[in-house]
């Protein structure tokens, strides 16, 4: 799967980034004296953004946890059916073996709910027509697959529960106006200050970023959910993480 730039980059990266460019902005935007309204408004709006920012991040955060769940186990269940092929001539093994190799590779490779779905079919599709010796091993493999069917099932609802535009489109308007509050409030003009806002902003931005990695799976912890296939694919299915 294909990620953008912006999101391929490290957030300790982007932290610095951010708070070199807010503290220049700090230091040359202008200041205003705010009224007793104004400032409601600010803690208004202020309140509203965590309250809103904070499930989300949360339900997030829970999606990729679950995601690692489902890995996992579709990981164990196709460990599981290699055992039981184990017990094949090694050219029926063999060629069992490699169709499980071209589902899980197409699943590493383009990480989307659809992946591997034509080889996964494929392999059902060759148990079922088999006809031939070691039959009674043959003849388990597909209820095995299909009892597995609920991993993915459940591995595709999870990786299209992302945020809505509509959502995206609140969290920047009250991200922008507690962002703006703080840039252009009147302190003393004293570096200690300056470096203060520039750490609130680039605080609040990190919150927006972590939240995109989180919500495009390219979040650290997210790109961990896929070592339990990894090592499958890497030792041959002979052992799994």
């Amino acid at each position: 799967m294909k990620q953008y730039l912006l999101v391929r980059v490290r957030l300790t990266t982007y932290f610095w980034i951010f708070f070199i460019f807010f503290l220049l902005l700090a230091t040359v935007s202008p200041s205003f004296n705010f009224d007793r309204a104004a400032l409601t408004l600010f803690s208004v709006n202020s309140f509203l953004y965590g309250f809103y920012i904070a499930p989300i991040l949360a339900a997030q955060k829970a999606r990729i946890e679950e995601l690692h769940r489902i890995v996992r186990a579709e990981a164990n269940a196709l460990f599981s059916i290699m055992l039981k092929f184990k017990k094949l001539p090694p050219k029926l093994r063999t060629e069992l073996q490699s169709m499980l190799s071209y589902y899980v590779k197409a699943k590493l490779r383009f990480k989307k709910a659809t992946a591997g779905e034509q080889q996964y079919e494929d392999l059902i599709g060759y148990c079922l027509k088999y006809k031939g010796p070691h039959q009674e091993v043959i003849d388990k493999t597909p209820d095995a697959l299909i009892a597995n069917q609920q991993n993915r099932t459940n591995f595709a609802m999870q990786m299209n529960n992302r945020i809505y535009t509509n959502e995206w489109q609140v969290l920047f308007i009250l991200f922008s106006i507690t962002l703006g509050f703080i840039l252009v409030i009147n302190v003393s003009d004293t570096l200690i200050l300056d470096m203060v806002r520039a750490l609130l902003c680039t605080g609040l931005t990190m919150l927006i970023f972590i939240l995109i990695k989180l919500s495009t799976l390219t979040h650290k912890k997210a790109n961990e959910m896929w070592i339990p296939l990894q090592k499958l694919r890497d030792t041959h299915f002979y052992r799994i993480d």
